[in-house]
């Protein structure tokens, strides 16, 4: 039994997924904190500055990171160091960029943007921007590597320090959302310095960066960061759009609070991407194109079946999610929007059912090495969306018709992320339930035998 439990806890799917757990559990208590803390208009600026650093750090890191993890998966030792190197110095270079413009927009639109809900983004992402850096590069050299244990390390140091922060203020000081902000500044400066002391982050290998493989990662990054800055529009074009049309900063916090609350689906399938991606990318360097077809139809499968219960428990139990994140005030239709939040949160468990095979189809595309079509994909989603949230806010001034919006461009993303990649691997929509069943009943059949826990990648091996 200890054996077994040791294996458990070893195991690269178990720490994806506690990493992610323990994260987003910080991560939505933290939330519940501040919603607590400030007046809606004040929270509104608060998941306005969050949201435009998303953004932000889609475009910066996913130039190189994508690309980094798929050629490190097949790199020898000396090809690894220029990798990482590469990695390194683009995103920095990309930072610099970045900060430059930003500042540059606060000095000539400083009235515009004092007057708006951006003030915090453009006054203090700058300096954020420089002091996440090396722990950003951190997880992703870490991811490509599979070492889960340290990704958990690192970013467990970043959010407990963050929500002690939140918890101190909330019971005691009721500082400012400047003095807030000063507080994540210093604690992502803290999270910075130890992976820099443990070496994690690759800045000093920025000397051995080559030309070719400066190339190669920007090659393939072209197409990654629109996919990936296109995904978090996915996610933030519902709340860029509220926050300029008439509803003002209280629907930006009142959406908010579903949005936030789908990051409970999405814990699972960031765990699993996270551990899929790596190895249907080797598989594909070694020509292995039958492994990368398993390795789809296994992980689809698989979370497909789980997305099944974790949405109808939260199409159940809204209201009471959204009690315990928000508190009673958000159970209330909202007097501007005419909408409770718990409608939305119902309306979000729908578009949890259909999130596992869209990703899943989009990590396959970047793994068979067609990035290219993933960002089309992507685009394709990006305009359904972005045309659906203008109309439902707009002409319908409808909060539930921007969640309804965010159905209808996944099922677009799943018929076009299959359409592409069956015409590379040749794929079958069957077959993804099959293979789910089939996982689910070794898993069982191994529970009943008591044979060391076998995750999906022991089920590869051994199926």
């Amino acid at each position: 039994m200890k054996k077994t439990i040791r294996n458990i806890i070893h195991e690269d799917n178990f720490l994806s997924l506690a990493g992610n757990v323990v994260i987003a559990i910080l991560g939505i208590a933290g939330f519940a904190i501040l919603a607590r803390s400030f007046s809606l208009n004040i929270f509104g600026e608060w998941v306005l500055f969050i949201t435009a650093g998303s953004f932000i750090e889609m475009f910066r890191f996913g130039i190189t990171n994508t690309g980094l993890i798929r050629y490190l998966s097949g790199a020898d030792q000396d090809e690894r160091i220029k990798y990482i190197g590469s990695n390194a110095l683009i995103s920095l270079g990309v930072t610099a960029l970045i900060a430059v413009v930003l500042i540059l927009c606060n000095i000539v639109f400083y009235e515009a943007i004092k007057n708006s809900g951006y003030q915090l983004f453009f006054t203090w992402y700058p300096i954020l921007a420089f002091l996440n850096l090396p722990w950003n590069i951190a997880l992703v050299v870490l991811q490509a590597d599979s070492k889960f244990g340290k990704i958990l390390a690192l970013k467990s140091i970043n959010s407990i320090s963050f929500f002690i922060v939140l918890a101190a203020n909330f019971f005691f000081f009721q500082m400012t959302l400047t003095e807030l902000i000063w507080a994540l500044l210093f604690i992502n400066a803290m999270t910075s310095i130890v992976s820099i002391l443990a070496g994690w982050d690759g800045l000093n290998h920025i000397r051995r960066a080559s030309i070719a493989t400066n190339k190669k990662l920007l090659d393939f990054g072209k197409y990654t960061t629109f996919t990936l800055i296109g995904t978090n529009l996915l996610r933030s074009a519902d709340t860029l759009i509220i926050s300029l049309s008439p509803l003002g900063n209280e629907a930006v916090a009142l959406y908010s609070i579903p949005l936030k609350l789908t990051e409970l689906q999405q814990i699972p399938l960031r765990s699993f991407v996270a551990t899929a991606f790596p190895k249907m990318s080797k598989a594909s360097i070694n020509g292995k194109v039958s492994e990368v077809k398993e390795l789809f139809y296994t992980y689809s499968g698989a979370i497909s079946f789980l997305f099944i219960f974790i949405s109808l428990f939260t199409f159940i139990f809204a209201d009471l999610f959204v009690m315990l994140l928000a508190g009673d005030k958000f159970l209330q239709n909202d007097p501007v929007t005419g909408f409770n939040a718990a409608d939305i949160v119902r309306v979000f468990s729908f578009y949890g059912l259909l999130l596992p095979i869209d990703r899943m189809t989009g990590i396959g595309l970047d793994s068979i090495n067609k990035p290219n079509i993933n960002a089309l994909k992507v685009l394709l989603m990006v305009v359904a969306n972005v045309t659906g949230d203008l109309i439902a806010i707009f002409i319908f001034k409808s909060l539930i018709l921007v969640a309804v919006s965010s159905i209808i461009f996944t099922v677009l993303g799943i018929w076009l992320g299959m359409y592409f990649l069956s015409r590379e691997l040749s794929l079958q929509y069957k077959q993804i339930f099959i293979a789910g069943i089939q996982f689910y009943k070794s898993l069982f059949h191994q529970l009943m035998t008591k044979k060391p826990a076998q995750s999906i990648n022991a089920y590869h091996k051994y199926n």
